[in-house]
Formats: C-alpha cells, sequence, structure tokens
C-alpha cells in the first residue's frame, strides 16, 4: 500500500472517548480546527464532538473511511482493528501507549497479527499522529507547524511535539509530519521511502534512537539522498565496545560511530541538536546549492568575522584570500579604510550599496557568502538587509546572513526571510550550514552507489571453532588472496631453526595460541633474530613465557623493515552486519585510536576515501621527506578485505594488525580470525 492513503485520506474515523478533555475529544478538535471535515467519531455511546458525528463502530459509517486514529485504551485495540479490517480501512494511526514501551509485547504482537490478516498498515503504537499541511490534515495532539518544505519523521513523539512548537519560530515550515513510536509495521524505512517522490517536500528530517534494519535503512536512506537532503539526529551514543571482544576492531568500533560511518555512506547528513537540524533544513530550503568550498565573509565588524572564518576553516571551507583583480574592483568604490582580505571588512561604515556591490562581485570567485552585521545602537539595520538581498536576487551563488545583535536588527529580519536570505544566530552556524550543504553537493557529484553484497563460500571447517591459530589465519588469507609473507610454523626447536633457515635470516618468531590475545605484552613475540642459536633461545623464552597458556609453537616470519604500519579490521554490528576499520597499527592501535570506519563490503572510492579520512594520512602520502606508501595497494587490500564477511559468516571478528606498507605492495604482518562458537 501507498502511505497516500495515510497522507491523503477520503475518510478519517477518530475511536476514543469524546468526552471533554478526553484524546479523541482533542483529536477531533484538531483535525476540525485544520480544515479537514470528512471526520467521524466512533465510541460505545455513538458520541460526536465539534460537529463530527458518532457512531459505535467504524463498519456502520456509511462512506469509506481510509485512516483510523485510535485513541481507545491498550486492550481494546485489537478488537478496533479488526472492525476497521470490516470496514476495508488502509491504515490505522495508533496513539494509544501501554504496548511494547512498557514491557507489554504480547497485545503489541496481537495487534500487529490482526491487523496483518486484514491488510492495515499501522503507524505506532506509542505515536503522536501525522500532519499533511497541504491536505489541511492534523491528527495529530501536537501544535500544527506552519506550511512548508521539510518533512520531519520522528521515533520520539515527544521530541517531535517540541520540533512543530518550534517551527514557526525557528523559521521552518513543515509539509509532512510522521511520529512512528513504536514501530510495530510502519517505520523510518517506509517513510523514506514514500517521501523520495513527494513533491511537496523539498527537505526530509529524521529523528531516531535506532534503525529497525541497517543496511534496509541505509538504502532508503541513499534512494532519498540521491533526491533531496536527508538531515538526521541519532540519539544514544552507546559504545558496543562495553562487550566483551577480542579484536581491536571490536573495541573501536562502537555502534554511534558505526552510525556515523552507515549515515556518510548513504548520504545522510548527521546533526547533534535540533538548532543544527533547524538551521540545515532552512538552508536547503531557502539557499542556491552550494556547489564549492570557497568561501567570502563580507561583515562591518573585525571579530565576528574571525570567528565565522576560524570555524569557516574548520569545517572544511576554503577562505582563499581575493584576487589581485578582485581587489582591484573592490577598491574603485569602497573607501581605503576597508580591508580587501577574507573576511572583507567594510567597517562599520559600510553602507547598503557597499555590501551589495561586494557581495555580487566577490561571487564571481566564491562558490558562497556569508553577510555578517554588527549593528550598533544608532544605525538602522534595514539598508544593509535590502543591499544584502539585492545582491542575492541578481547572483546565483548562495548568500547567508548573520545580522547581530537582538532588538537592533529585529525590523531588519523579516525582510531578509521575504527575501530569500536566511539569517543564523550567528557566523559560526551559518558557515556550519554551508559546509553542511557542501558536502550534500559533493556526495550527489560522486554519485555513488552501495556495493552488492557477495556471496557466500565459508565456512572454514566444519570440526571446529573459536579463534584460528594464526598460521591457520595466514593460510586463509593466503588462500583469499590477501598478501601474507612466507611463514613457518614450529611446534619444536629443530623446526624452528630449519623454518628460520628456510626463510633466511633475520627471522622473527611469535608464540602461536589460541588464548593469547596480545603478544607483544607477556613476551611472545621477538624480533631480529641472526643465529640458531638466537632461535634455540628465543624459542625456549616464549615457551616458559606463556607456559601457563595453550602453548602450541611458534610462527616465524622474514624481518620486515622499512614498512608504515596500519590496521585493517572487521567486525559484526547487530544493526549493520560487517563493520570495516582502517586506521593507525601496531601496539599503540588502542592508544591513538586514529581509525576510519565504514559499513563492508567497500569499493575502490570509499577504500580511498577512508585511507585519507585518518590524521596519520600525511605520513602514508609521504611527509618531511619519507617516502610515499603504495596507496592503491592499500586501497585493494581494504575492498578485498571487506567481502570476506560476507564470505564465511561464522567468522564474526578479524583484526590485520599490523600490515606493513610499502612504497610497492603491502603485507599482512599478524592476524586475528575469531569464529562463532557452537553452543
Amino acid at each position: 500500500m501507498s502511505l497516500g492513503k495515510l497522507f491523503y485520506p477520503r475518510g478519517v474515523a477518530v475511536i476514543g472517548s469524546t468526552s471533554k478533555g478526553k484524546l479523541g475529544y482533542e483529536l477531533i478538535r484538531k483535525i476540525v480546527n485544520g480544515g479537514y471535515d470528512d471526520v467521524y467519531a466512533v465510541n460505545p455511546k455513538s458520541q460526536g464532538a465539534h460537529g463530527v458525528p458518532g457512531y459505535d463502530a467504524v463498519s456502520h459509517i456509511d462512506r469509506s473511511i481510509d485512516l483510523a486514529v485510535i485513541a481507545s485504551p491498550a486492550p481494546t485495540v485489537a478488537d478496533v482493528l479488526r472492525d476497521c479490517g470490516k470496514a476495508d480501512v488502509k491504515v490505522a494511526v495508533i496513539i494509544t501507549a501501554g504496548f511494547s514501551e512498557v514491557g507489554n509485547t504480547k497485545e503489541e504482537a496481537q495487534i500487529a497479527a490482526v491487523a496483518k490478516r486484514y491488510g492495515i498498515r499501522l503507524c505506532g503504537p506509542n505515536c503522536a499522529g501525522i500532519i499533511n499541511t497541504r491536505y489541511r490534515l492534523y491528527p495529530t495532539l501536537e501544535t500544527h507547524p506552519p506550511q512548508g518544505d521539510v518533512a520531519f519523521v520522528t521515533q520520539s513523539g515527544a521530541l517531535g511535539g517540541a520540533v512543530l512548537s518550534w517551527a514557526e519560530e525557528q523559521g521552518v515550515g513543515f509539509s509532512k509530519f510522521a511520529s512512528y513510536g513504536n514501530g510495530v509495521d510502519l517505520n523510518e524505512i517506509d517513510f523514506l521511502d514514500y517521501l523520495v517522490d513527494d513533491s511537496d517536500t523539498k527537505v526530509v528530517a529524521l529523528y531516531i534512537e535506532s534503525v529497525s534494519d541497517g543496511r534496509a535503512f541505509m538504502a532508503a536512506a541513499q534512494r532519498l539522498a540521491r533526491e533531496k537532503p536527508l538531515v538526521v539526529i541519532k540519539a544514544g551514543c552507546s559504545v558496543s565496545g562495553h562487550r566483551a571482544t577480542l579484536s581491536h576492531t571490536g573495541s573501536m568500533a562502537g555502534s554511534d560511530s558505526v552510525y556515523d560511518a552507515a549515515f556518510r555512506q548513504c548520504g545522510a547528513i548527521r546533526v547533534d541538536t535540533i538548532e543544527e537540524m533547524f538551521d540545515l533544513c532552512r538552508g536547503f530550503v531557502t539557499l542556491p546549492p552550494v556547489k564549492g568550498r570557497r568561501l567570502v565573509i563580507v561583515t562591518n565588524s573585525g571579530g565576528p568575522g574571525v570567528l565565522a572564518a576560524d570555524r569557516a576553516e574548520a569545517v572544511g571551507l576554503r577562505l582563499d584570500k581575493p584576487t589581485p583583480k578582485l581587489q582591484t574592483k573592490l577598491s574603485t568604490f569602497l573607501p581605503p579604510v576597508c580591508s580587501l582580505g577574507n573576511p572583507i571588512d567594510l567597517t562599520v561604515e559600510g553602507t547598503e550599496s557597499d555590501y551589495q556591490k561586494t557581495l555580487r562581485q566577490a561571487l564571481g570567485e566564491y562558490d558562497a557568502a556569508l553577510a555578517i552585521n554588527v549593528c550598533t545602537p544608532y544605525l538602522d539595520a534595514l539598508p544593509l538587509a535590502r543591499g544584502i538581498c539585492g545582491a542575492a536576487t541578481t547572483v546565483t551563488k548562495p548568500i547567508a546572513a548573520n545580522f547581530m545583535a537582538g532588538r537592533t536588527v529585529a525590523l531588519s529580519l523579516p525582510y531578509l526571510k521575504e527575501h530569500g536570505v536566511p539569517n543564523f544566530v550567528t557566523g559560526e552556524r551559518a558557515v556550519t550550514v554551508l559546509s553542511q550543504m557542501a558536502t550534500y553537493e559533493e556526495y550527489k557529484r560522486k554519485n555513488y552507489l552501495l556495493p552488492e553484497i557477495p556471496a557466500m563460500i565459508g565456512p572454514l571447517s566444519d570440526d571446529s571453532d573459536g579463534p584460528l591459530l594464526e598460521p591457520e589465519g595466514m593460510n586463509w588469507l593466503r588462500e583469499n588472496g590477501i598478501p601474507v609473507p612466507e611463514y613457518r610454523l614450529a611446534t619444536s626447536v629443530d623446526d624452528a631453526v630449519s623454518g628460520s633457515r628456510s626463510i633466511g635470516y633475520p627471522v622473527v618468531i611469535k608464540v602461536v595460541s589460541h588464548d593469547i590475545t596480545h603478544k607483544s605484552e607477556i613476551g611472545g613475540v621477538i624480533t631480529d633474530i641472526r643465529t640458531d642459536d638466537e632461535v634455540v633461545a628465543a624459542f625456549h623464552s616464549i615457551e616458559q613465557r606463556t607456559s601457563e597458556h595453550d602453548f602450541q609453537g611458534v610462527v616465524i616470519y622474514p624481518m620486515i623493515t622499512d614498512a608504515l604500519e596500519i590496521l585493517i579490521g572487521f567486525s559484526r554490528d547487530a544493526q549493520f552486519g560487517p563493520v570495516i576499520a582502517f586506521g593507525v597499527g601496531g601496539i599503540y592501535t588502542e592508544v591513538l585510536r586514529d581509525i576510519s570506519l565504514r559499513i563492508a563490503p567497500l569499493d575502490y572510492d570509499e577504500a580511498n576515501a577512508m585511507i585519507r579520512e585518518i590524521k596519520a594520512f600525511p605520513i602514508l602520502e609521504g611527509t618531511r621527506g619519507q617516502p610515499t606508501r603504495d596507496l592503491n595497494a592499500v586501497a585493494k587490500i581494504l575492498v578485498d578485505f571487506s567481502r570476506l564477511p560476507f564470505h564465511y559468516p561464522e567468522i564474526v571478528e578479524a583484526d590485520l594488525n599490523p600490515v606493513f606498507v610499502f612504497s610497492t605492495g603491502v603485507l599482512v604482518g599478524d592476524v586475528r580470525v575469531i569464529r562463532k562458537r557452537r553452543n
């Protein structure tokens, strides 16, 4: 069923008591006051309200009813849905609480089953209702927001109500609103899919605490983001790394970081606060696209301009100095006291004409502009607003405003709004919006599509579980095309000597054990071994130090020098499945925590983006005379490794740490593979 029946119903039945002060009474009042007139009251007394006729059952209404809004007690909801099924109701919004949110999962499962039997789609239960402002439909207990171009979908009804109450104050109008509460049927995925083609909506804002299906959410979010912006607030920053884990990746890939990665890949823009959400929605609705990162700031006061400039650089915008050509143009009409850098400071004497001409000229070179006006009490801010709006009407690039402060600029703010120039409380908030809008345009230009899920190959074996021994892990990697060094397993001193001779000195010897995670910490790794006698001493030393553990022998590798160490790993997230981590490797991995995350599998574009995100990337590029490392080889191992969790679903976590990166090629220096344990 299309959600069109939810937002554009032919008739609405409100089920619940219509006694004054009851939910049914208030819902009908809201609907009638909103201007929708095809509404009916349903309750055992057939009692109407607000001029709306009353019936004792939905099936007794002699008109077609597409939407039922249910506010009757929780134990009655299943029977109400059965009655709705007899009346061929298409969708029900269940305002009623008292289901799984209070542990009543049995009745929630029952209403879901009844709805499925009759083909009724459910929104809720325990939700705040829905709104379609252009259809004058307001089946909600919340504030009626102004009409606009933003659709707001929320898991939390209480937060949704607060956002609707703030909408007018924040200068944001809504096209549609949907609170889905417990999400027993319809959820964020359904609403995102519907809003892709909703011509009334330019921007979608979403509040979630969790998603019902991580992969399906990413696919729906990407379908939407390819057409219109998706702004997300994700609450609940719990860390899945608090659980017991044996891998570096598992300990660092907290659930909130995984959500960040998912949002980035599917093109959703995450914000942290309601204020940021409103700011960004206003930017997307009112401003032209931000098609580059070159920003010019035009101000009449140095301090706020500098603060905005600092923030702009921090969020990735470029504040290049005006070219000599532009400076020459500006100097023909600006007085000598003006600063022609970036910010361009018009000083307190800046006029309407100065703002208009400066912005017009500057936007010939820059991608976006921020116009700041710090208005002293003796000046009139309105002429400066006219100048900025005059420039905005003659250019195709975005101009945001920051008019400070309070009552001194109050009369100019309606003028800015009327002419499509959004005013932000601070310059810092304005440039943050411009940066996020630029990020969205970059995402669209990439035309990135989530890679297809690879086919399963596994299992690795049928006769064991738990961690693989390191030589087994190395063999598994080699069989799957992951580059590993030559190695030998030795269970005796004689094997260790012959293995070392075969590889060639110098060598590294490491303990092999099922239950030792961090080998270096217990002396289980000895490097730069150059003679047979040193091999014998190293073997006995490791055997003695690990005698209380499951000692299985040693593994021998060639000694590797002149390489940078990175980490590549995966763990399985409960919502999104396999998650790939990339970052600084070696013994300081968890201390530095310089990693980037992505939902697997990866393509080469996403792998290269991961590489460039970490703070240590300049070292990989070759800084201060150091050799450039083979970034293509790093990208290839990331792409290849990201497919393995799908090939072998019994593997729950795996670390390659370190991976040695050379000027040409890469080699895995250590591997940790953890399989599901059998019950």
